[in-house]
């Protein structure tokens, strides 16, 4: 495994962020939401808003001096005040090398202990995404539903299925 550190953006990291995310591979695996193509421009908008937040609830996975993917928290609102959504993604070049069970594993400790009132942290992968499911279970996560047909990617039905962790 490439050594890689877990860090907050930095508004240095754009280019390496645009050469990364502009790769449909990472964009077919993740909610429209994420854009494709990925722009400077996106690029830009994205680190201005997660460097400016407060706390900083993303992180950049670097390797080789490079931001190469991200691992997100994002909290929830109302009646689900006390959950945490995780979102990320990983260069191909990285994938299968046990990254992004690390970067999560770290992202879950940091998010309760930064949200004392959290007690649940769940993620949502694509029914067809196997490798997302299997870096979610290695990292503690457990299935707790699988919704048939709820989503639509790219013209193709997907089943949404909730895997989560709790304090």
């Amino acid at each position: 495994m490439d050594p890689f550190e877990l860090r907050p953006f930095r508004m240095e990291d754009l280019f390496s962020l645009v050469k990364y995310a502009n790769d449909p591979f990472v964009a077919d695996r993740l909610t429209d939401a994420f854009p494709h193509p990925y722009t400077e421009a996106h690029g830009r908008a994205f680190l201005e808003r997660v460097i400016g937040a407060s706390p900083t609830t993303h992180r950049a996975i670097v390797v080789n001096g490079e931001a190469c993917g991200a691992v997100g928290l994002h909290a929830q609102a109302d009646v689900w005040k006390r959950n945490l959504e995780l979102g990320y993604w990983l260069a191909r070049k990285y994938s299968g090398q046990g990254i992004m069970t690390d970067a999560i594993t770290g992202m879950v400790e940091f998010g309760f202990a930064q949200y004392p009132e959290v007690d649940r942290i769940f993620a949502r992968p694509f029914g067809s995404n196997i490798a997302s499911q299997r870096v979610l279970e290695k990292a503690g996560f457990t299935l707790e539903a699988k919704l048939i047909g709820t989503m639509v990617k790219k013209g193709r039905v997907e089943d949404e299925l909730i895997y989560a962790v709790r304090r």
